[in-house]
């Protein structure tokens, strides 16, 4: 691949993400809240209609959707709409139907706002309680329909608890019904809790939120949490997480218990925690492949064991003397800091306050940091954090040691993750103490570059990010003096992770962590420079990161070694082809930056892993050795000094033997082959390019047979593989014969040119030196020609033919032109002709098959070769450009230009201007060139997208008018216009109208566009891709009335001449969309009058017995619609007996019983009887 090429490759990796940022932030209000107003105070009159009810609440939800990004803007209309429909709610009168429709609204906006700040806007008077209590009782927990209902009414229930007055004053001194007792306002919502939270929708949250405030109260808990608590334990015993309906009620019960132990006062949860612990064990959460309960399980042990610990501040934590970012700027600008002074904790100060449960709950939070799945372990970092700042010094520095245990190469990426998790949230909070940076900060810089290979991919992406997450929350916790050892080794991380990644959220992690640090530290060198060129979106492309920005970023001596160092350590073998191919690409830049460590350490210790067993690492330290050796030769080339200054012997001869040992090992065979041909051909190219001192060795015929056997045997190598292996070889035989096959005089090598002008590679002969081609051309272009033509056993072969015409172009590229040469030697008057005829033969290559018009590739080809070869002549010959070659390139070009493919169109499109308004050098003998540089001024062409059928079709219809032009347009208009794809169908048609409306009053501007329609039509009949489409594109003329001025004359000759085609068409055809086609231009066609009308009704009439029932049935149809739009051919009564036996008929029938009802037809409408004719040699 060009290196020019590389940019695009990154491209399509984040546009999506990047084009969402870009949608995403620019809401200032929430605009809809009018509509929105309106939308909610017309719910009743909608109720009754579904359709309305529907739209109305999907109109809202997409209204809401729309600030899920900034839902704060929400917040000054939240309470008029909850009014809204809480009005409705709160209505006596309000049909069921009505409240759970209002209900749903409410769903909808506590969706995007979050129920916390939803929470505080119900109504929580006393007198609440019970009208809320009370709505329960029609609601069925079963109903999936109306589960919002249930939702918010739990809230709403939720928020009424806090009433501060004991429940038992709710009750008052009123008696049940004889027999019955009336139950407590605190058991009716302790029932309504328990019997919701093992629910299976979303009601099951809000009945935690529910328990977490009724149960926490100072009067419920006196009374009921012991009971609720084992209510709850005996729910989690007798549940199993191996059935849906265990799971359920776990996760109610689970979310119930943590939100009380979150919310509830530690000296009411405490006689509980050490029961609810010991239950909890016995549940075996860690076990249970439900992700959710394992999470919720980690969340209640921390809670846990935070109601085991006093709730203080540690005083031996780290504190950061200020936490402003523009302060700490100020500062280091100022003056250096004074040393942060750490509380130390006397020995044994707290140690005794520790339960023994601690220890059990710390374990079970250091197996979630290991947990499979990322919420578990990112809820268990969040719980060490919590209970490290609750420990003693001494105990909280053990769980340290504990996390670090997790950076072991025997545990798993998840692991990795969570240690990382653990140490940003313990960082965060000051439980890190800079005494413990020493041993955290490599084992940080390894999970920075960790990458595991997991089958034909790798994990590791997450334990990165993390990193990023850790050295940004460092960056915030600690003064620059103490992170000032470790600033080189982060810095330097931080910008490989941040340019070398291969995972784009990784680079864009590592580039904010490099930023915050820069801004809070204030240490790392060139930070400033750093981020103006790796931000946010310069990181967002991969090869711009690895080919731009390492570049600019390893001019800054402090960061140039460590880039090479991991680049050959950890990407060079990478499992990632791409990524193997931009490190070498990458290295080629840098050994500029570093030419003696390049050449004395790394190119040994790449050639040395040339010889690995392992494949990705023989693949990659092959491109590697190529691309130092280029760039370095670049670099001697400015210095004018040769490249074996910079490598020494042992150097150039490792360079040399790379071939020998691989085919010796025979290497080159099988999977692995393919990837080192490819590899092993950069290298010969590069060290061509490089001058390496190798001519007249043994090597380059070794390197001569492995590009010949590689070319040789393209068919065996595997389809994905096949164009790149080809094009590097035909690169490295262009590089090879450059520098290596000529003489000193600049003459070939006599025993050379024979072998390669014989050789019957396309690409391969286009990429031969002058000096090989001398005296051979007329052979290379007579081969090359001989590649392009169609024949029977090739016909699918499109790409040979595409790369023979490429070869053709460069050819000529290379040898030049002069009209008195010799054509052995360059183009000249003797051979051009011939080329021009290749080349224009090529524009008529539209073979086909399953994968579609392969035809395309070729055509594309020879525009672009005919382009390449007119300016060519054009500037140093313009005598052997010829009228009629001219005009038949610009015609063929133009009527490619509209015909239906975009690609190819738009493509023609730009051959066609290029050649029109060739700068310097005209092309001579264009056709009608004033006219055209009116029609297609210079200046407005640049801004025209050719790709685009509604701004491409209304330019060239233009062409129309300029009878040079009009039968190619014309040609490729008709497969436009008969085309499928509805746009190019529609804008072609469009435009073709709009042309013949224009010469309607003008006679012999029609007859000449209708003389050179039906010439097209006579050129291509029996071609079915021309055909086909052509008669479609006549049926539509016809039914426009294109051809109404030749109507109002008798037997005029285009209706003639056009039903004579028409029938030798589908003369005996067995097509039936042809023949469906032709018989809507028969119905089209009895606007003619006289006798092109009867032998229109007769031939319609043949169609109508055809043995196809389909085509008879298609015949009937139409010419019954054809009588009901022309009724006025015919007399009345004929008209209506015509068509009541059209219609009455079953066409499909058999044809004896069709035939007379035909017969009858014809009779009616004047036209003799078809009569059978009988079969030669039958009796």
């Amino acid at each position: 691949m060009a290196l020019g090429e590389e940019p695009a490759a990154g491209a399509p990796e984040d546009g999506a993400e990047d084009e969402a940022l870009a949608r995403g932030g620019f809401l200032e209000s929430f605009c809809e809240s009018a509509e929105t107003r309106a939308l909610l105070a017309r719910l009743p009159a909608v109720l009754g209609d579904r359709a309305a009810r529907e739209g109305a609440l999907e109109r809202f939800r997409v209204i809401m959707d729309k600030y899920q990004e900034q839902p704060h803007l929400l917040d000054p209309h939240l309470e008029w709409m909850m009014n809204l429909l809480l009005d409705i709610v709160q209505d006596k009168t309000s049909p069921a139907d009505l409240i759970h429709l209002a209900f749903k609204f409410l769903y909808i906006i506590t969706k995007v706002r979050g129920y916390k700040t939803f929470l505080r806007l119900f109504p929580h008077e006393v007198a609440d309680v019970q009208p809320v209590l009370d709505m329960f009782t029609n609601q069925n927990p079963r109903d999936h329909e109306t589960w919002e209902t249930r939702y918010m009414l739990l809230l709403w229930l939720s928020v009424t608890c806090l009433i501060p007055f004991d429940f038992s004053r709710l009750d008052g001194n009123l008696v049940a019904p004889p027999g019955q007792i009336r139950m407590s306002t605190m058991d009716r919502i302790l029932e309504v809790a328990e019997t919701y939270l093992v629910v299976s929708d979303k009601a099951r949250d809000a009945a935690a939120v529910l328990v977490s405030k009724f149960v926490t109260r100072p009067d419920v808990k006196q009374k009921k949490m012991a009971g609720f608590l084992d209510w709850s334990l005996h729910t989690l015993t007798r549940s199993s997480f191996q059935t849906i309906e265990g799971v359920i009620a776990m996760d109610g019960t689970l979310q119930a218990l943590a939100q009380i132990f979150k919310h509830g006062k530690r000296e009411d949860c405490l006689p509980y925690a050490a029961t609810v612990l010991e239950r909890l064990a016995g549940c075996r959460l860690p076990c249970s492949n439900q992700t959710l309960l394992r999470k919720l399980g980690v969340k209640l042990v921390q809670r846990l064991g935070l109601t085991f610990l006093k709730p203080r501040v540690a005083e031996w934590r780290y504190q950061r003397g200020c936490r402003s970012l523009a302060a700490n700027l100020q500062l280091c600008a100022q003056s250096p800091r004074e040393p942060t002074v750490h509380a130390q904790t006397p020995a044994g100060d707290g140690d005794g306050d520790v339960p023994e449960e601690v220890e059990s709950v710390i374990e079970q939070l250091l197996i979630g940091l290991k947990d499979q799945d990322t919420i578990v372990r990112w809820s268990a970092a969040k719980g060490i954090g919590r209970m490290a700042a609750r420990l003693p010094k001494e105990l909280a520095d053990d769980v340290v040691g504990s996390v670090l245990d997790c950076f072991s190469f025997q545990e798993t990426d998840g692991a990795w993750h969570g240690g990382c998790l653990a140490l940003a949230e313990l960082g965060r909070r000051g439980l890190l103490l800079p005494s413990r940076l020493e041993d955290v900060v490599p084992v940080i810089l390894k999970a920075l570059t960790y990458e595991e290979k997991r089958g034909s991919c790798s994990v590791g992406t997450n334990v990165r990010d993390a990193a990023c997450y850790v050295c940004w929350a460092f960056a915030r916790a600690y003064e620059p003096r103490e992170l000032q050892p470790f600033v080189a080794a982060i810095s330097s991380a931080l910008v490989i992770a941040t340019v070398f990644d291969r995972n784009i959220n990784c680079r864009r992690a590592a580039s904010a962590a490099f930023q915050e640090n820069v801004g809070r530290q204030g240490t790392f060198p060139h930070g400033i420079d750093i981020l103006t060129a790796a931000d946010y979106f310069a990181v967002g492309n991969r090869a711009n990161c690895f080919l731009v920005i390492s570049t600019f970023i390893a001019g800054f001596p402090e960061y140039t070694q460590p880039m090479i160092d991991h680049l050959v350590t950890m990407k060079i073998n990478h499992w990632d082809g791409v990524i193997r191919e931009l490190s070498a690409k990458a290295l080629h830049n840098l050994a500029q930056r570093a030419p003696e460590y390049s050449a004395t350490h790394v190119l040994p210790r790449l050639l040395s892993m040339t010889q690995s067993l392992d494949l990705h690492t023989r693949h990659g330290a092959v491109l590697a050795c190529a691309e130092v050796t280029r760039g370095l030769y670049r670099l001697a080339v400015q210095e004018d000094r040769p490249i074996t200054d910079y490598l020494d012997d042992a150097a150039v001869q490792g360079l040399k033997r790379i071939h020998q040992q691989l085919y010796d090992r025979q290497l080159y065979r099988g999977l692995g082959g393919e990837l080192m041909r490819q590899a092993v051909c950069v290298l010969i190219e590069n060290l061509s390019l490089s001058k390496m001192p190798f001519r007249g060795d043994a090597i380059i015929d070794g390197w001569q047979w492995l590009i010949d056997d590689t070319l040789r045997n393209l068919h065996l190598i595997s389809t994905p593989s096949r164009q790149q292996i080809k094009e590097a070889a035909v690169s490295a035989l262009a590089a090879l014969c450059l520098e290596y096959y000529a003489r000193e005089a600049g003459e070939a090598d006599p025993a050379r040119q024979e072998e390669l002008t014989r050789c019957g590679f396309s690409l391969a002969l286009g990429a031969l030196p002058c000096f090989l081609l001398s005296g051979r051309l007329q052979q290379v272009l007579a081969g090359l020609g001989a590649v392009t033509l169609i024949r029977p056993e090739d016909v699918s072969f499109a790409e040979s033919r595409r790369d023979a015409l490429k070869a053709i172009s460069r050819v000529c590229q290379t040898v030049g032109v002069r009209a008195g040469g010799a054509p052995d030697e360059v183009v000249c008057e003797a051979n051009v002709s011939q080329i021009y005829r290749t080349l224009l033969g090529c524009l008529r290559d539209y073979t086909t098959d399953s994968r579609g018009d392969v035809g395309a590739w070729v055509r594309e080809a020879a525009m672009t070769s005919l382009l390449d070869l007119m300016l060519l002549v054009a500037r140093e010959q313009p005598e052997l450009i010829e009228a009629t070659v001219c005009q038949q390139v610009m015609c063929c070009v133009a009527q490619q230009a509209s015909e239906k493919i975009d690609r190819v169109r738009a493509h023609a499109a730009r051959v066609f201007m290029a050649l029109l308004h060739s700068g310097g050098s005209p092309v001579p003998h264009v056709p009608h060139r004033e006219e055209l540089e009116k029609l297609f001024p210079r200046s407005d062409m640049a801004s025209v997208n050719w790709n685009a059928p509604s701004q491409a079709f209304p330019l060239i219809t233009q062409l129309l008018g300029l009878p040079a032009y009009r039968y190619h347009v014309l040609l490729g208009l008709a497969v436009s216009v008969g085309g499928l794809t509805e746009s190019t169908v529609r804008y072609s048609t469009q435009s073709l109208f709009e042309y013949t409306a224009g010469i309607q009053k003008d006679v012999r501007a029609l007859e000449g566009f209708s003389g050179t329609l039906l010439q097209v039509f006579e050129d291509n009949l029996l071609n079915d891709r021309v055909s086909v489409p052509l008669l479609k594109t006549l049926d539509q003329m016809l039914a426009n009335g294109c051809f109404d001025l030749f109507t109002a004359e008798q037997n005029h000759p285009f209706g003639g001449k056009l039903l004579a085609l028409c029938k030798e068409e589908i003369k005996k055809s067995k097509d039936v969309q042809k023949l469906r086609s032709s018989v809507a231009v028969f119905c089209g066609m009895v606007r003619f009058p006289g006798d092109v009308r009867r032998k229109v009704l007769l031939q319609l009439c043949l169609l109508l017995c055809h043995p196809f029932p389909v085509i008879r049935k298609t015949t009937a149809s139409q010419v019954y619609e054809m009588l009901l739009t022309y009724g006025d051919i015919m007399r009345e009564d004929v008209l209506d007996e015509v068509m009541a036996v059209l219609g009455t008929t079953a066409w499909d029938a058999e044809l004896p019983l069709v035939r007379g009802q035909r017969n009858r037809l014809c009779d009616l409408l004047g036209v003799p009887r078809p009569q059978l004719v009988p079969k030669s040699g039958t009796h």
